[in-house]
């Protein structure tokens, strides 16, 4: 596979609080950064479009714990869990897109009340390569939208990882992207011109 003009790369939620020792980290989450970074390295070097998108949580965000929401406070808006890890090299120009940045609206999807697919139109993006976390939720959306959006997707299938709370949780995201009509790859399939 070769990167062509109109692909983008979008890197999901890789922040302080999902990876080891954050508030709710994805197990072996800090494992996607530098495969993400060999992306990263490839995509700026052929001139293509880099989005990153994050949770910004409010402090009573809907999603909590005790808001009576499935998860522990995580990616509270201006703190360093809600950071990208220094580890992670996007580029200066990456587009930082914001989610779930209202008290009362959760947001899984990059393209939820972001503005991502008008930026992606604009920019002439045809396919995205979506990596990042989490696997079964957040990736999982976002793939389902940029399917449903009308972009081919492809899912880098070795800078992602899973949250896993239910035991099938993983392999149930993966059917359910492959069943978008997403594509996987790992960078052992990018031409190495690429």
């Amino acid at each position: 596979m070769r990167f062509q003009p109109g692909d983008a790369l979008i890197v999901v939620d890789v922040q302080r609080d999902f990876l080891p020792g954050g508030s709710l980290a994805v197990p072996d989450g800090d494992k996607v950064v530098p495969v993400l970074n060999d992306y990263l390295r490839r995509f700026a070097a052929a001139g293509l479009p880099i989005v990153a998108t994050r949770d910004w949580h409010p402090a009573d965000h809907c999603s909590f714990v005790a808001r009576g929401g499935p998860w522990p406070p995580h990616c509270v808006q201006d703190t360093s869990g809600a950071e990208f890890p220094d580890e992670l090299a996007l580029p200066d120009d990456v587009l930082v897109l914001s989610k779930a940045t209202s008290v009362e609206a959760d947001a899984y999807s990059g393209f939820d009340r972001t503005g991502l697919e008008t930026r992606l139109r604009e920019g002439g993006v045809e396919r995205v390569f979506v990596g990042g976390l989490a696997t079964d939720y957040c990736v999982l959306a976002t793939v389902q939208d940029a399917a449903a959006a009308g972009f081919d997707v492809v899912v880098l299938e070795d800078a992602i990882r899973a949250v896993g709370v239910e035991a099938d949780d993983e392999a149930r995201a993966l059917r359910s992207m492959r069943e978008a009509g997403a594509i996987f790859i790992t960078l052992n399939a990018i031409d190495a011109d690429a």
